[in-house]
């Protein structure tokens, strides 16, 4: 069901000079992290016609968004990016990687973890060098992206809605390559999930780490018969 844009709380402080372009560029599908290669599960779906045109797309990616792992990643950046200290910082990256209900899903969110990180070291922070001086080798998206927008001087209220976008443009494309779907089904979809984006974003900037869970079990259930497809286009 699509929810209503009443439902979404607006957020109302913007974003702008140099932190707007770094916030664009960061989660720009040209920004080189591999998003492209992944699926989370919406792969294994489509091949068992769980998902097969743009209603039952919608009703994927929305309670991936509201209920599964688009949520958890929320609140985790959320998390991240209000964690005072390293130590913080760390702790939050260890319960991050262990809630990953997969091995194809905690690949999925190491590898573009340090990716980002990678590819954010263009614009130095001290942040790049704390981490490495703790030895950080695995860390999870969502934890990457919080603390490096919070260093970047990205705004929290900017860059949750912008994540959630990103992760649901994702999965939008792999939903248009795979059930197919059309272009103007697929922009059809990123205008359905608008206020669901705005209401997962404004629940997560007040969210705590008891608030993280999912109800999505098929989603984490085709993630885990993902690497069993007989024929794979994407990694998770």
């Amino acid at each position: 069901m699509l929810t209503s844009a009443n439902d979404a709380a607006p957020i109302t402080n913007g974003v702008g000079g140099s932190a707007l372009i770094r916030l664009i560029t960061f989660l720009s599908p040209a920004f080189p992290i591999g998003a492209f290669s992944y699926s989370h599960g919406l792969e294994v779906a489509i091949a068992k016609g769980t998902v097969k045109d743009q209603t039952t797309a919608l009703d994927w990616l929305q309670a991936l968004l509201l209920h599964g792992g688009g949520w958890s990643d929320a609140v985790l950046l959320s998390q991240s990016w209000q964690a005072d200290d390293i130590e913080a910082i760390l702790s939050l990256n260890e319960f991050a990687l262990a809630m990953a209900p997969s091995a194809e899903r905690h690949l999925e969110t190491v590898r573009q973890g340090a990716a980002f990180l990678k590819a954010s070291k263009s614009w130095p922070i001290p942040l790049h060098t704390t981490l490495a001086d703790a030895g950080v080798d695995n860390i999870a998206m969502p934890v990457i992206v919080g603390t490096v927008a919070k260093a970047q001087g990205i705004p929290l209220e900017s860059i949750l809605p912008a994540s959630l976008h990103a992760f649901s443009s994702n999965l939008i494309s792999v939903a248009m390559r795979l059930v197919p779907l059309g272009q103007s089904d697929g922009l059809a979809l990123q205008a359905g999930l608008e206020a669901t984006i705005l209401k997962a974003a404004s629940r997560a900037r007040t969210a705590s780490l008891d608030d993280i869970g999912t109800c999505c079990l098929a989603s984490d259930i085709a993630a885990m018969q993902h690497e069993h497809l007989t024929t794979r286009i994407f990694r998770s």
